[in-house]
């Protein structure tokens, strides 16, 4: 299996406090996913860890970084960590991949009676033991937010939602998000709005729209 866990342009490198930000979840929560889950209890069982360290700080590929969205969907729906690492690894076997959870047949069969969550698969249905009530709008979010490539992995992400203009695409700045078709940080744009720059004159000095400033502020208030 290929595990990602080196860097490699096209593959986006995210450390832990990036994911935190990109995801609005706490750090020590990430630390936790990529150091006791995915290098601890999931790498141990295929004899690879999914990170990289750069310079003492551990990071992974887009595909993880997907992972973790996914997982971070289930701990809002209620399912524990346990649960969900035993379908990751039996999703694993069934697809040959080391991202089962990035994969697009994996996250279309996601389906909730109301207290349990099942994933249909090809060979049959997992189920994945919510204790709190699952809204199917929250399923609906794995595909409102992500785009997939002709192998049905995960390829592009929006962290606010297609409709908005921050994107996180792996081939782009290294995976940073970023506003769409202008590879501009939303940090930019916020920085100088903090400053006191007017929209209208941002938009004007980055040649985008007052819509994708607006955007990039929605974004970077979020975090």
């Amino acid at each position: 299996m290929n595990f990602e866990n080196k860097p490699k342009i096209g593959s986006g490198i995210y450390t832990a406090s990036e994911i935190a930000s990109i995801l609005r979840v706490p750090y020590r929560k990430v630390y936790t996913w990529m150091n006791k889950y995915w290098d601890g209890k999931i790498g141990k069982e295929f004899g690879s860890k999914y990170s990289w360290d750069i310079n003492g700080t551990r990071a992974v590929s887009f595909h993880t970084f997907i992972e973790f969205y996914v997982m971070m969907r289930f701990s809002e729906a209620g399912v524990k960590p346990k649960q969900v690492l035993a379908a990751h690894t039996e999703l694993s076997k069934m697809y040959s991949t080391a991202f089962p959870f990035a994969r697009k047949e994996v996250l279309k069969g996601i389906r909730s009676d109301g207290k349990h969550i099942f994933l249909k698969t090809i060979k049959g249905t997992i189920e994945l033991d919510g204790t709190k009530q699952l809204n199917l709008d929250l399923i609906d979010m794995f595909f409102i937010n992500l785009e997939f490539d002709k192998d049905n992995l995960a390829s592009r992400f929006w962290p606010i939602g297609k409709e908005k203009s921050i994107l996180v695409d792996p081939n782009r700045r290294f995976g940073h998000p970023v506003i769409d078709g202008k590879n501009i940080f939303p940090e930019i744009i916020y920085n100088h709005h903090k400053a006191g720059d007017p929209i209208a004159y941002i938009a004007h000095v980055y040649q985008i729209s007052e819509e994708e400033v607006n955007h990039a502020l929605e974004y970077c208030k979020a975090a």
